[in-house]
């Protein structure tokens, strides 16, 4: 890497920071409003801390504030911010504004179409099989396919389970969404044939699975769409035959 392509790199990296460091800011503040320590609001008393909704968000966007101030100060150490303030910019390039752009679509169709409406493991694996492939080694070609896919898979729970009351309708968003990531781990697979390609799909199961689970029942958080294809198996066993195991 030549060092206009650091210099390049690293005002990226302080722009990203930037708004990483405001998007925390902004999410931490609104999570301010959750009761944490069992306050008393509207006389309902709050439950103890580890149960609270706040405790997911807050070590979410904690953790982003960190990583925001650590990428902050690796730019401005090797100069990023003062190449970033120049009128060099970021180095705009038409493969990075595609890559860009394609990662915005994909994050908008996850979070306002996908997860309000499809079950969270399912929509959350396709993602990462997404971001993972899509955009690991920069080609373009992948970069569009891999967003042309979850636009299609987002579209249409988007449009057939629109108003809130049929966000726990029946599976078919669900199947739709499941159908594109098999494709696209299958696609990854035959184009990739490597380690990366062949550990995503392990990743993408094991992370949502994982992260759900703990949420739902370690932290006993309200987790997306509890009626969705696989979290609903998952929870109907995990009262009926699991947890009954202990409290017996």
């Amino acid at each position: 890497m030549t060092d206009d392509e650091k210099a390049i790199l690293r005002a990226r990296d302080f722009w990203g920071g930037l708004c990483l460091l405001v998007t925390s800011l902004f999410f931490l503040w609104k999570t301010s409003a959750i009761p944490l320590f069992g306050e008393n609001r509207a006389g309902v008393s709050g439950a103890d801390w580890y149960n609270s909704a706040a405790i997911v968000p807050l070590g979410i966007w904690t953790a982003m504030l960190v990583l925001s101030l650590i990428l902050l100060a690796i730019a401005v150490r090797d100069g990023g911010a003062r190449r970033a303030m120049t009128a060099a910019g970021i180095g705009w390039d038409p493969a990075e504004a595609i890559r860009i752009a394609t990662i915005a679509v994909i994050l908008v169709f996850y979070i306002f179409a996908m997860v309000p409406r499809v079950d969270f493991i399912i929509c959350s694996g396709c993602l990462i099989t997404a971001l993972i492939f899509g955009y690991h080694g920069g080609h373009v070609d992948r970069m569009l396919t891999a967003a042309g896919a979850f636009v299609i898979g987002g579209l249409y729970p988007l449009i057939m389970h629109f108003p809130q009351s049929q966000w726990n309708s029946p599976h078919d968003d669900d199947w739709v969404v499941l159908g594109i990531w098999v494709i696209l781990t299958l696609w990854a697979l035959i184009k990739g044939r490597g380690r990366v390609a062949s550990a995503i799909p392990w990743i993408a199961v094991i992370v949502p699975l994982v992260l759900v689970c703990a949420m739902a029942f370690g932290f006993r958080q309200n987790v997306p769409n509890r009626g969705g294809l696989i979290f609903s198996q998952i929870e109907y066993h995990y009262y009926v035959n699991i947890r009954s195991l202990w409290r017996n």
